[in-house]
């Protein structure tokens, strides 16, 4: 490096005391000076070892900032709170640049040592404007501020790791969590939620990648992708269905080792994926796949496989597979069927008044779970259909003549019209652009109302159903589908819902998770995960979120609330026990190649010699293919989502090869957009905590469509922090420094990253059909402006062309400087810092002092300074080609901590002088990248001490076990032929609201000897076919009553199907039948239910009753028998059988 410009930062003021001492004439140097190379000729031979000139020979001290410490958050900060304070500038605020590392010293002679430039940090510019908006450095904490601490049982693993296991969904039982993936189900014992995970190569080397910080769990054997899954806790069984149509059962209770627990029972439903499942109120299992497709398997049939032995498992499947019900068959009349034929995207079972619903993206149909009869079918408007629907043969006609109307009119417009080469050459590109637009979407739904397609339904406990949109609309529906009325709290699409007590939670595409009361009003909403919340479940205290790339957190269901703060200030105060922090170096070269190639020589001077102790490398290209032709394909090309040119690959395996790749370093990603190309290879060292690679352009070309101008992005996940990479070529020409600020603006503003292809978010079971944006505030506030993605970002580096040129000087002056050295002259009249200065550009951003020569502009293959343009243009030289960072740091200096976890410096910023493949000199920049994180193992055992012990804490949690005292009028009821009978439930407590449901814990039918058999539960605790108990399910207000009617029904046909046909046989069964109801009540959020249990006995009417018999006095005392041993263990003294007359649930009683 020069030894003229060897700075530490310094203050404007004191910085032009020191320019005004520097002479104009060039200081000695030892080695070649470059005035002598400026009066070479064209024909110098270049020296067998290629030199860099970069200035290099300048010594710098500087002082390291060392001994950080702090715990990582992975995920962004777009809405958090003020409650952590960035460290405040030292910078006076009416300075509009600052240079950071303290005072300059000049080294006149000599050359400094190797090992002494690699180590300490090179001075840095500091453009002004990064305080404030969405220039400002984001916020970090040890513990998030903008939302509830959360139990990680699974922390973000890196999306690599997951290639054909990523989880899907997730469900919760009284003491697990479920949860299906692309490999099978895996399972975890909320006893074991706090312990630390195994760390690679747990559970005997079984633990991959990704699930090492993980609590510890247990995975089935591998299976087809698990699409769905549901819970039978009456059975004590997990059903899940696949993506190869099969059903498959999993028992809850198996012991579990290190080996992978296998499936029970399993059976072929259905001949593509299994979509949808629901168990209904009569307990019959139903499935919804493509194609509109719904069929029931009812319980007696699964009941007689379940009985079966494990070595009768085929006939078992067999049994099952030949009984189903095929509704669509059955609603299809002379070739017309009466439901849609879109996907079944979620089928839900309103217990309350024994129907299930049905959903496709823009219908939904209505069914009678006990008789399957089809009720109704409406549109998400909540207008009745009558189906109608366009073959798929006409719609893609449809779409192919209306693209010929389009194509050939605007092509006879532009003949017509003597327009300009450009303007024409433009309407051209653009009019192929939207025409394989449209060619790429016919078919997709591109041509109906996508931002009302219904994503996810649920069922709140006051017994109305919503629906959430692609749009963020939630709808509330009745029980009978009557559309009552809509909110919208947040512009991205809905993918699921939970609910607990009183509560609705919504998960949407942004990672936002929101709190809604029944009426739809917004009680919380907070930033749950970095990417899309598929599945949300309740379990143990907790609403879990599942984020697509495959995190588990766990947040309290008394959040937003005082617990938050107890737990948040505790984990912050045992962040030492947590925090890990490592290093990373970084090189990060720019090049624009003016559409030649490079030979290996030249890459190895540029990257090859400079990348034996770095981890990461990125690359960025300009101009690596140009010409209107290939643009125009590029644009057309970039509307499907294809990208990348045979150039494009050319220049990636060139790279590849100079940085040994395969062997040292492994490609991780790139994107190309025209000629703009961007490349990231790690090292294999690194590999592990390197990943989640996303990609991103934007083109800021002819009405800002075209790719040659715009900028393409990388963003990466290094140790938890996120990294985002940016390669520009902005406006040209001297003029255009507006033009070019207006570019900067547009990148930074419009970047939005995502995978390269669909393939891994399908995967996922994610929608994208909406467009991700964190913008809005996700508690329904009014946002003060929409966060861009490069500005949550821990480090930010944009490199490339950036076009800004040397202002207020002439050709031959600037020539003079360049032999003399006088760079900090040149600095002067530097477009790019006078922008940067005023806040215009690159606002809050840093660049190392500049110590090379212009990069701009060269005549190619002609080595040393004298190749500056001659030509007749006499382009002024300039340094267009840039490396400008930004990290988390707030003040010009500031320590690695936990609120700045990410601390850069450039041990090297040099251009590679010697390469002359092109009009422009390559650059690079090396970083020392500081990296603190959290241990997620560590901080999650914290957060189990701190449960555990905390009074405060366990004080709340006490409260949550609460239940209001509830009165129930009966234990036993008899019915004979179609009677009815009224069981009353009456809230005694005067504030708190009970909620109720009321369930079958079995039946059993009265055998004429007087044996007692045991009660047998169905599917999802369901009612027989016989009874009727309406409302099954509901809220009780304080001081009030609820009346629920117990109905005997006529049913006495007895189908059976047999491939979905019915055989139409039945019978009459006179047989005495009994059932077990518990009616199971509960507080508006506690998390203990009281249960009670109530008798019912069916009488046949052709017999006598006689409820004094010696059988039915034997069953009376046996149930008395239960019912005391069942509340003795809640209640301190007895309670005998005439006692249960009129049960008082007492506050405070517990679930046995």
């Amino acid at each position: 490096m020069d030894d003229e410009d060897s700075k530490r930062v310094i203050e404007d003021d004191d910085m032009e005391e020191a320019l005004a001492g520097l002479s104009a004439a060039p200081p000695p140097r030892k080695n070649q000076s470059y005035s002598q190379q400026l009066r070479g000729t064209s024909s110098h031979k270049r020296h067998t070892q290629l030199r860099k000139h970069s200035l290099d020979d300048v010594q710098v001290g500087l002082n390291s900032e060392n001994n950080f410490y702090d715990s990582s958050d992975e995920d962004f900060f777009p809405y958090s709170s003020t409650t952590t304070t960035p460290t405040t500038p030292t910078t006076p605020t009416t300075t509009t640049a600052s240079f950071a590392g303290g005072s300059e010293r000049l080294s006149i002679e000599g050359t400094a040592p190797e090992d002494f430039r690699q180590s300490h940090p090179l001075p840095e510019f500091i453009g002004s404007g990064g305080t404030s908006g969405i220039f400002k450095v984001p916020t970090r904490a040890p513990v998030h501020p903008g939302r509830p601490p959360c139990l990680e049982l699974r922390p973000h693993p890196l999306r690599e790791t997951q290639v054909g296991k990523f989880l899907r969904n997730i469900a919760c039982t009284e003491t697990q969590l479920w949860a299906g993936q692309e490999s099978g189900v895996r399972v975890w014992d909320f006893e074991n939620a706090y312990e630390p995970g195994c760390g690679l190569g747990g559970f005997g080397g079984r633990v991959r990648r990704g699930d090492e910080d993980a609590a510890p769990f247990h995975e089935s054997v591998n299976t087809s992708p698990t699409m769905c899954l549901m819970v039978d806790s009456a059975n004590r069984l997990i059903w899940s269905g696949h993506k190869d149509g099969k059903i498959r059962s999993w028992k809850m209770d198996q012991p579990l080792d290190d080996t992978p627990f296998k499936e029970g029972l399993s059976w072929q439903a259905h001949r593509g994926p299994v979509l949808s499942m629901v168990l209904t109120s009569q307990g019959d299992l139903w499935s919804g796949a493509e194609g509109g497709v719904i069929k029931i398997w009812p319980w007696e049939s699964i009941e007689k496989s379940l009985s079966l032995k494990p070595e009768e498992k085929h006939m078992a499947a067999l049994l099952v597979e030949r009984s189903y019900i095929d509704l669509r068959s059955q609603v299809t009349v002379n070739g017309v069927c009466s439901i849609s034929s879109q996907d079944v995207k979620s089928l839900l079972s309103d217990n309350i008044r024994a129907k299930v619903w049905s959903a496709g993206p823009l219908s939904f149909s209505l069914w009678d779970a006990r008789t399957r009869e089809l009720l109704k079918v409406f549109n998400v408007d909540g207008q009745m259909e009558n189906r109608v629907e366009m073959s798929s043969s006409q719609q893609d006609q449809a779409v192919e003549d209306e693209m010929k109307v389009k194509f050939v009119s605007t092509t006879k417009k532009e003949k017509s019209q003597g327009t300009s080469f450009l303007q024409r050459s433009r309407n051209a590109i653009m009019g192929a652009a939207d025409a394989v637009r449209r060619v790429a979407t016919k078919g997709t739904g591109a041509f109906v109302e996508d931002a009302k397609k219904t994503e996810a339904l649920v069922l709140t406990v006051d017994g109305m159903i919503w629906s959430g949109c692609t749009s963020g609309l939630l709808v509330q529906w009745d029980g009978n589908g009557n559309r009552l009325h809509e909110v919208f709290h947040h512009p991205c699409s809905v993918q699921c819902f939970c609910t607990s007590g009183t509560r609705i939670y919504v998960g949407y595409v942004s990672g936002v998770v929101q709190v809604l009361d029944l009426e739809g009003s917004l009680i919380a909403g907070w930033v749950a995960h970095n990417s899309p919340v598929i599945k949300l479940a309740v379990g143990a205290g907790n609403v879990f979120s599942l984020a697509t790339h495959g995190g588990i957190r766990g947040w309290n269901i008394t959040s937003p609330g005082p617990l938050d703060n107890i737990i948040r200030s505790e984990l912050a105060g045992k962040e030492l026990t947590y925090t890990k922090r490592d290093n990373v170096r970084i090189v990060v070269g720019t090049w624009n190649v003016g559409q030649g190639r490079a030979s290996h020589e030249s890459l190895m001077s540029w990257l090859g010699s400079a990348v034996s102790d770095v981890g990461i490398v990125v690359v960025g290209l300009q101009e690596v293919e140009m010409g209107a032709g290939f643009l125009a394909m590029s644009a057309a090309k970039e509307t499907v989502g294809l990208e990348g040119s045979s150039v494009g690959n050319w220049w990636l395996d060139t790279i590849g090869k100079a940085l040994d790749e395969g062997a040292t370093f492994e490609r991780m990603g790139s994107r190309q957009l025209a000629g703009l190309l961007i490349s990231l290879w790690v090292k294999k060292n690194l590999r592990p905590y390197v990943g989640d690679i996303d990609v991103a352009a934007v083109p800021c070309g002819l009405g800002r469509a075209i790719g040659n101008k715009g900028g393409v992005g990388l963003r990466i996940r290094v140790y938890d922090r996120i990294m985002c990479f940016v390669n520009c070529h902005l406006a040209a020409h001297l003029e255009a420094v507006n033009r070019r600020n207006a570019d900067f603006d547009h990148i930074f503003r419009n970047m939005v990253f995502s995978r390269s292809s669909n393939i891994l978010n399908a995967a996922a079971g994610v929608s994208t059909s909406a467009h991700m944006l964190r913008g809005a505030n996700a508690g329904g506030g009014i946002s003060e402006e929409p966060r861009p993605e490069l500005s949550q970002a821990d480090m930010v580096v944009f490199l490339g062309d950036f076009n800004y040129r040397l202002f207020g000087i002439s050709y031959d002056e600037a020539r003079d400087f360049v032999s003399q050295r006088c760079f900090d002259w040149l600095r002067e009249k530097d477009q790019l810092r006078a922008e940067m200065q005023a806040g215009k550009v690159f606002q809050g951003m840093r660049e190392a002092i500049i110590r090379f020569p212009p990069t701009y502009k060269f005549e190619k293959h002609q080595a040393g300074l004298a190749g500056y343009d001659s030509g007749e243009k006499k382009r002024i030289p300039a340094w267009c080609d840039r490396i400008i960072y930004r990290d988390n740091r707030s003040a010009p200096v500031s320590d690695c901590s936990l609120q700045c976890p990410v601390v850069s410096s450039i041990l090297q910023y040099e251009a590679c002088m010697d390469v002359t493949d092109s009009d422009h000199k390559p650059v690079r920049c090396k970083f020392n990248v500081r990296i603190a994180h959290g241990d997620k193992s560590v901080r999650r055992q914290e957060l189990g001490k701190i449960s555990r012990s905390n009074e405060k804490i366990r004080s709340i949690l006490e409260k949550l076990s609460y239940v209001p005292e509830t009165i129930v009028s009966t234990n036993k009821i008899v019915l004979q032929h179609q009677d009815s009978s009224i069981l009353r439930i009456t809230n005694k407590c005067a504030k708190d609201t009970v909620i109720y449901k009321i369930i079958c814990e079995g039946q059993l039918t009265v055998k004429e000897d007087g044996e007692t058999p045991e009660h047998r539960p169905r599917g999802g605790f369901g009612f027989p076919r016989w009874l009727e108990v309406v409302p099954a399910a509901g809220m009780i207000n304080p001081e009030e009553c609820v009346e629920v009617s117990v109905n005997h029904k006529d049913f006495h046909t007895l189908e059976e199907f047999v491939d979905g046909i019915p055989q139409n046989w039945w019978s009459e069964d006179t047989r005495d039948k009994e059932v077990v109801l518990a009616v199971n009540v509960g507080g508006s959020c506690s998390t203990q239910t009281f249960s009670h249990r109530v008798l019912v006995h069916h009488c046949y009417t052709g017999k006598k009753m006689r409820i004094d018999s010696k059988p039915n006095s034997a069953r009376k005392n046996q149930e008395g028998q239960v019912q005391r041993s069942e509340y003795r263990q809640q209640s301190a003294s007895p309670v005998t059988v005439d006692d249960l007359q009129n049960l008082k649930i007492h506050e405070g009683r517990n679930k046995d």
